[in-house]
C-alpha cells in the first residue's frame, strides 16, 4: 500500500455536508412554468465526505468527518443520522454561517439533476487538529472545490505522514475552466474521478486513454464508469471490473460509496482488482435505496 503509517487505521473525510432532499419516481423532469410530482421523497445527510465516511464505518473501517455544519434547523435535522452513523464526529465545526446547505436531487430513469447551495467557508477550524490526530492514516478529500479553497491541506497532510485521495466531485466550472487543476492536486496519491470528469480533464474519450493521461499526474487512478463498472491503473498494473446488475432506486452518492469500498480494501491489501471489486460492491449497495449513506438497522 502507499506509505500507510504503522498503527494507524482511521480515514479522515474532508468536505461539505449537505441536507439531501431526494425525489424519486418522477415521470418527467421539471420545466419552467410547470409543476411535476414525484412518487417518493427522502431527506438524508449528504455530501461526499459524509457518505464516504458512513460507508467506511459500515465496512468496519474507522472514519472521521471533517466538515462545517450550520446551527439552523435544517442543519440540525441531520444530527440524529450523523450520531447513528458510527462516524467519529469530534472534528465537526458548528457555525452560524455554515448553513443551511441543501441539495435537491431529482431522479428519473437513472438520470439525475441537482440544485445545491454552498454556505460559508469550507475550511473547518478543526482542520490541523484533525490531521494531527494520532489514529489518522489517510485523508480523503471529497471535492475539488474544497481542495481549491484550501490548497495547503495536501502539504499539511503529507507533513503528518498521511496518504491522500481526491474525488473531484463534478463542478463544471472548476473541472473545465480551472487551469491550475493538476498543479493544485500535486501530492495526491489516489485520484477517483468518474468517466465524465476524466474525459473533461484530459480531452480523451476511451477509458484506457483517460487512465494513461491521468497517470501522468497521479500514481493511482480509479475511473468510475457507472453501469459499465470501473477500471484503475497503478504503475504498470491495470485492472477492470464490471458492474453488477441490480434494480436502481437512486444513484445519489454511489460514487462516494464506491470510494469507501475501494479505499477500505486498498488501505488493507494494496490489491487493485480486489479493491475495485470492493468499490463495485459498495456502490451497488448504495443505488438500491434513496440517499447515499448505508441504512443503519
Amino acid at each position: 500500500m502507499i506509505g500507510k503509517p504503522s498503527g494507524r487505521h482511521k480515514v479522515l473525510c474532508l468536505g461539505r455536508t449537505y441536507c439531501d432532499i431526494i425525489f424519486t419516481g418522477l415521470h418527467d423532469m421539471p420545466v419552467l412554468g410547470r409543476e411535476r410530482f414525484a412518487e417518493d421523497v427522502a431527506i438524508a445527510a449528504g455530501g461526499g465526505a459524509y457518505i464516504t465516511a458512513a460507508h467506511l464505518s459500515s465496512l468496519g473501517r474507522p472514519a472521521a468527518l471533517l466538515t462545517r455544519l450550520g446551527t439552523d434547523s435544517l442543519s440540525r435535522s441531520l444530527d440524529s443520522e450523523l450520531e447513528a452513523s458510527g462516524i467519529d464526529l469530534s472534528f465537526i465545526e458548528r457555525s452560524d454561517d455554515a448553513g443551511p446547505q441543501p441539495t435537491v436531487a431529482l431522479n428519473k430513469d437513472g438520470e439525475r439533476a441537482f440544485v445545491s447551495r454552498r454556505a460559508g467557508a469550507s475550511r473547518p477550524a478543526t482542520l490541523e487538529r484533525a490531521l494531527s490526530a494520532p489514529d489518522i492514516a489517510h485523508l480523503h478529500i471529497a471535492e475539488f472545490a474544497t481542495l481549491r479553497d484550501n490548497p495547503d491541506v495536501i502539504a499539511l497532510a503529507r507533513d503528518r505522514g498521511l496518504t491522500i485521495s481526491l474525488d473531484p466531485s463534478w463542478d463544471d466550472q472548476l473541472i473545465r475552466q480551472d487551469m491550475d487543476f493538476f498543479r493544485t492536486c500535486e501530492g495526491i496519491d489516489i485520484f477517483l474521478p468518474n468517466v465524465e470528469e476524466g474525459a473533461a480533464l484530459t480531452g480523451e474519450a476511451s477509458g484506457e486513454t483517460i487512465l494513461r493521461r491521468l497517470n501522468e499526474s497521479f500514481p493511482l487512478v480509479v475511473l468510475k464508469r457507472g453501469e459499465r463498472g470501473a477500471m484503475a491503473s497503478h504503475g504498470s498494473t491495470y485492472a477492470t471490473v464490471d458492474a453488477r446488475p441490480v434494480e436502481v432506486v437512486d444513484t445519489t452518492g454511489a460514487g462516494d460509496a464506491f470510494n469507501a469500498g475501494f479505499l477500505h480494501s486498498w488501505l488493507g491489501t494494496s490489491d487493485l482488482e480486489t479493491s475495485l471489486e470492493a468499490g463495485i460492491e459498495a456502490g451497488t449497495l448504495s443505488v438500491q435505496t434513496a440517499g447515499g449513506a448505508p441504512r443503519r438497522q
